[in-house]
């Protein structure tokens, strides 16, 4: 049998992202939503995988954009647990060769901060902020990703995403997707996005 996607542990337990994450949005987050990413991929997977041996036609259109969709939510989401520390253990400025790059770049981190959040706060329908590197221009450029696939860089490495939908705040926050933000600021994992970055400009 084909190698199909696996949902992801946790880098951390439920409760350790409280009190800006509780732990039942965490768990939801991860149990229903995530895990329903991985195994829509994994249903249209085995859907084609059949199809093909079969000799049976299905409508690819469809079916690329629907598995498209999967894909983008569960590698974004397993970035996304892994962009974040237990609570005390992230957030701040960020040191190292990335926050170097953030002040070259932005002019400071307070200005980057700013525009992340105006990204994600803008971002058309539900989606995610995400921080990238392009290494033609060697620049670090913010990119808004609507739902999981669209409006993504081709080939720009992601080093930092915050996860925008409704079902990452709701439970704790309603609709003040603002002030989840705010809060969500404080668990950045910047030791997770300086390995990310560092891995991109040493090669």
């Amino acid at each position: 049998m084909k190698k199909l996607y696996e949902l992801p542990q946790l880098p951390y337990s439920y409760d350790a992202l409280e009190p800006y994450i509780s732990r039942e949005q965490l768990r939801i987050h991860y149990e229903v939503h995530h895990k329903g990413y991985v195994d829509g991929a994994n249903k249209l997977l085995q859907m084609m995988d059949e199809a093909r041996a079969e000799g049976r036609a299905f409508d690819v259109k469809a079916t690329l954009k629907l598995l498209s969709f999967n894909i983008g939510g569960h590698v974004l989401h397993t970035m996304y647990w892994h962009n974040m520390a237990p609570t005390g253990k992230g957030g701040g400025v960020p040191g190292g060769r990335i926050g170097d790059k953030i002040v070259e770049d932005f002019g400071s981190f307070e200005r980057f901060r700013n525009e992340f959040t105006e990204a994600a706060l803008t971002v058309e329908g539900s989606g995610w902020a995400a921080l990238t590197y392009c290494r033609l221009a060697n620049r670090l450029i913010i990119a808004q990703v609507e739902k999981h696939n669209v409006n993504l860089y081709p080939a720009f490495p992601i080093l930092l995403v915050v996860d925008v939908f409704e079902h990452a705040y709701y439970i704790d926050y309603k609709n003040d997707r603002r002030k989840y933000l705010e809060n969500w600021w404080n668990l950045v994992n910047w030791d997770e996005v300086e390995r990310r970055f560092s891995r991109l400009v040493t090669t």
